[in-house]
């Protein structure tokens, strides 16, 4: 099967939700398959009101630390077989999620380097805390390799990489992010994993929701390396080209892809939205200046998805409790009738902040 950037693009837009809003509760949502990832506060309810007119709310969602160590709201009651999936699946895999300077030694613990934190997690986190007397308690508990001299803080503590990538299998709920972050224990939360299981049910989901893909691309999402995951590399795909790039797609989604079409309207994303989770910018966004908009090193903006396309950035400010004021800024011109779906879309961006009104302004 042969197909261009469009169709895959309208494949992605449907698959995750974003081509017709519905009303189904967040934790009902196809997206949560995958989890929605929070970049700052609030950004999960944009992510989920693009999505649903239903109350945001859900008593069955919570955020853990999850793909990468990024923190995700995922459902409660796929935390059994989630910690089994991203449990590392070999020593390599293991060093490959934690690489990182500052902890040359200790990333080559491989995968006793979160067996360690994980326990510590557990000994640690059994009741709500600040998340800075987390980090001192299991710093001090963890192999003295997963911890380095931190010069701002004038301490020793464990490397973030790997107190994030351990904190699912350590039990740990992400209460609060921000100033005041706290971590809480899991209710209930499933025993820590003896090895890995379902990684390759894990890609198939990546597949599925950003496919078609790569082992490269499904590597850099799970912060892996492409040689250990076409070694899980899963079974019941079809390969796809993508103008003429080989990529995968599991078989059973292969009909939908097929008979994708472009969604239209318009649907306000926020930084780290799933679909700007794909690792194939440039069939997301070709233009490399525009892709310089989107992902930065800090500050990531949101984004606008028209009639299927990403078509600008924008970035929103709280005014009071009565207001959110956003800023789009076009990749190009828009039409009178875009700016017009932009600004009725605007609202939905003022629910998910729990305010009753928005403003526009194109820059």
């Amino acid at each position: 099967m042969d197909v261009d950037r469009k169709q895959v693009m309208a494949y992605r837009v449907a698959a995750l939700g974003l081509a017709a809003r519905g009303k189904s509760r967040p934790g009902d949502l196809d997206v949560l398959d995958l989890g929605v990832q929070e970049y700052t506060p609030g950004s999960v309810q944009v992510a989920l009101a693009a999505r649903t007119d239903a109350d945001l709310s859900d008593d069955r969602l919570l955020m853990v630390w999850a793909a990468r160590g990024a923190p995700h709201l995922h459902r409660r009651r796929d935390l059994k077989t989630l910690v089994q999936q991203l449990w590392p699946f070999s020593d390599a895999d293991a060093t490959a999620r934690i690489t990182s300077n500052q902890i040359r030694e200790g990333m080559k613990l491989g995968i006793k380097a979160f067996e360690a934190t994980a326990a510590a997690f557990r000994e640690v986190v059994t009741t709500s805390m600040p998340r800075g007397e987390a980090s001192t308690k299991v710093s001090a508990l963890v192999p003295r390799e997963l911890t380095y001299d931190c010069k701002s803080c004038e301490a020793r503590h464990i490397a973030g990489n790997v107190w994030q990538h351990s904190g699912l299998a350590g039990g740990v709920e992400v209460e609060s992010r921000g100033k005041d972050a706290t971590l809480g224990p899991i209710k209930n939360a499933p025993p820590m994993p003896g090895h890995n299981s379902g990684i390759d049910a894990l890609i198939t989901t990546y597949l599925r929701m950003l496919g078609p893909a790569t082992p490269v691309e499904v590597a850099k999402y799970f912060g892996s390396s492409a040689a250990e995951i076409k070694k899980v590399w899963p079974s019941g795909l079809a390969e796809v080209k993508i103008d003429g790039r080989r990529s995968w797609l599991p078989e059973s989604a292969v009909a939908s892809l097929a008979s994708a079409s472009p969604a239209v309207g318009v649907r306000l994303l926020p930084a780290m939205d799933a679909l700007l989770q794909a690792r194939d910018r440039d069939l997301l966004v070709p233009d490399r200046g525009q892709q310089k908009e989107i992902w930065k090193l800090l500050g990531n903006p949101g984004v606008v998805l028209l009639d299927g396309e990403i078509a600008g950035v924008w970035r929103a400010k709280i005014a009071g409790k009565k207001r959110v004021d956003l800023t789009v800024t076009p990749f190009g011109s828009l039409t009178a009738k875009a700016r017009k779906s932009v600004e009725a879309e605007a609202a939905a961006v003022a629910r998910a902040r729990g305010v009753p009104d928005a403003t526009v302004t194109f820059a």
